[in-house]
């Protein structure tokens, strides 16, 4: 839990949010997200005159992957800035955009976590390549390549498609 005490928000004006998320934490089940390490947040909360909270600042994480073309393991280190703005349901309207999360009636604080949790998401990289001159497994005989070399030719492609191939290129 990333808790924002809403209460000494609007006291204060402006509040520090420092934390750290466990990879082990319920939080990152389901989301196909490896972390190698707790993921650091150090946000900077400030109210507006309209209501709303602006909540700024930066995580950082390493996250665990694999080469998706050797399948090694290959740490990223993900460094992103994170702009968060929750408003109250009522100067919303009906009509949320989605980059505005709702404030809870009444609440007394806001957890932070599920945001992150969502930013992390969006960020984290698809495909993660453990250097530009990985050259992955053969595709017949499934060899590392990055190891050894294989006995497999490469097959000369049917001239019956020759026609189509010069259409491609043009």
């Amino acid at each position: 839990m990333l808790p924002l005490d809403l209460v000494r928000l609007s006291r204060e004006g402006s509040l520090r949010v420092e934390g750290r998320i466990p990879p082990d934490a319920p939080l990152w089940e389901d989301t196909g997200i490896r972390l190698s390490e707790p993921l650091r947040v150090d946000l900077r909360a400030t109210e507006a005159q309209s209501g709303e909270i602006v909540v700024r600042g930066e995580m950082v994480c390493s996250l665990a992957n694999e080469c998706r073309r050797c399948l090694d393991p290959v740490t990223v280190t993900l460094r992103e800035e994170v702009t968060l703005i929750f408003a109250p349901q009522d100067t919303l309207g009906s009509t949320g955009d989605g980059e505005i999360r709702v404030l809870p009636p009444g609440g007394r604080e806001v957890d932070l976590a599920g945001p992150i949790r969502e930013e992390v998401i969006l960020a984290a990289p698809t495909y993660v390549v453990c250097g530009p001159d990985c050259r992955g497994f053969c595709a017949r005989c499934g060899a590392d390549l990055n190891e050894t070399t294989c006995e497999c030719t490469v097959e000369e492609p049917d001239p019956r498609w020759d026609v189509l191939r010069a259409l491609r290129s043009e």
